[in-house]
């Protein structure tokens, strides 16, 4: 008996020490990543900066002069929930927490591209925000959740959380909700650790330019979201209305299919001699006839959130004005510039208080490198009128405008036509109180 029971012993150890050296250890549902000894089951990718691991702790740090740097997971996950602990030196540009990112040759010769965690140490506390790397730029900001900004502590660890079911992207810094992205442009790839480069004609500030993480782990079985929260969504899914949206109180202005709730001035037919609708946009047939034909929203509105994306073309000039008097033209209201800012020949097109994102001819636009896209790339961009007067104008996460209106009653919504190709997209709006 004694014999049989050594065999047994023998034969448990023999299969132990035949399990591969890439197996990481796992906390009942959970699997951790990181096994604070090495790196086994990651990989550098990108620019060569210093990864170390030292008292259980993955240490980056920044090399001068190189591009933004990866640790990435070789495997990659869908729908998951990922926990970590993230420290970062003040001294240092940023850093993120990549997620359902990829690196292939087709894409930038594998430069690794995707949604990025914020890790933000700078004053404008952007920490948590969600970031698309090498790709459409800022997806969902601090600055539209200004609670959260307070979350993040400099100087001591910060908790982390990342939950992605299906096409929802949610984060929480040290059990703060931060961002809520609903986007379908990834739902798979890999977890990964940025290193960010700096200028080399910056000036290095001195000290230690690091960052640590530990306690790298994730869930993929047995997973259920988080109850839903009252933060702000953003929604980039052409004219899709979430079930989280809709509990926020949003409703759909345009379909995507037909002019249903669209209408010409004064309540008359659609213009579709002046408007397209195909491929789930409303777009501006480039005219130059004297008479061109806008389109309204056939109800009014006194105080609202109004969600929407537009496409500029080289040259573009629209705009959304609300709060007209009157379903026409000519009404009297507000408006949200919508246009390209330079002309042919990359000249600037006009002043603040006409550029993209300003309040027409009563406030400036503030825009910055962050807000802007490229011409024929989308954004996404709200009007919030407040129930005392108060206005502002977003676009891509940022404030471009604030006014204090004049008292008013319910208004009509136009999307102007100056005869230059301008498309919209995914126009909801939210009634405030």
């Amino acid at each position: 008996m004694r014999n049989i029971r050594n065999l047994v012993l023998i034969l448990i150890t023999l299969t132990l020490a035949g399990l591969p050296a890439t197996a990481q250890k796992s906390e009942g549902d959970w699997e951790i990543l990181f096994n604070g000894k090495d790196f086994t089951g990651w990989k550098h990718l990108n620019g060569n900066h210093k990864v170390e691991v030292k008292d259980g702790m993955i240490v980056g740090t920044v090399v001068p002069g190189e591009p933004n740097g990866f640790l990435c997971t070789e495997k990659e996950f869908g729908d998951f929930i990922l926990e970590l602990d993230v420290s970062i030196d003040t001294t240092m540009n940023n850093s993120g927490i990549q997620f359902r990112s990829l690196s292939t040759l087709d894409y930038l010769n594998y430069r690794l591209h995707g949604y990025q965690m914020e890790v933000d140490p700078k004053p404008q506390r952007w920490s948590g925000s969600i970031y698309d790397e090498a790709r459409r730029g800022w997806l969902y900001t601090t600055e539209l959740n200004l609670p959260s900004k307070t979350a993040f502590k400099n100087n001591a660890w910060n908790h982390y959380r990342i939950e992605c079911f299906g096409t929802s992207n949610r984060t929480w810094v040290n059990d703060v909700a931060v961002s809520h992205l609903i986007d379908d442009e990834t739902l798979k790839g890999m977890i990964g650790l940025q290193l960010h480069s700096n200028n080399p004609n910056d000036p290095i500030p001195p000290g230690n330019h690091q960052i640590r993480f530990k306690n790298i782990r994730i869930k993929t079985r047995n997973i259920k979201p988080s109850p839903p929260d009252d933060i702000f969504i953003v929604n980039l899914i052409p004219n899709d209305l979430s079930e989280a949206e809709k509990r926020a109180g949003y409703g759909s202005l345009f379909d995507g299919k037909t002019a249903q709730g669209l209408t010409g001035a004064s309540n008359s037919k659609f213009p579709d001699s002046d408007w397209v609708i195909e491929q789930g946009t409303l777009t501006i047939k480039e005219s130059k006839r004297n008479e061109k034909k806008s389109v309204f929203l056939k109800n009014p509105y006194a105080a609202f959130e109004l969600k929407f994306e537009f496409r500029l073309a080289e040259g573009a000039d629209s705009g959304v004005k609300y709060l007209l008097s009157k379903a026409e033209e000519n009404a009297e209201g507000l408006e949200f510039q919508i246009q390209d800012d330079m002309l042919p020949g990359n000249v600037p097109r006009g002043k603040d208080l006409t550029a993209l994102g300003s309040v027409k001819g009563l406030a400036e636009s503030k825009q910055t490198i962050f807000s802007k896209r490229r011409i024929g790339l989308w954004s996404n961009a709200m009007i919030r009128v407040y129930p005392d007067n108060r206005v502002e104008h977003w676009i891509n996460g940022f404030k471009m405008a604030d006014y204090k209106g004049k008292p008013h009653e319910k208004g009509f919504l136009m999307l102007e036509n100056n005869g230059l190709s301008v498309s919209y997209r995914s126009i909801k709006i939210k009634e405030l109180r």
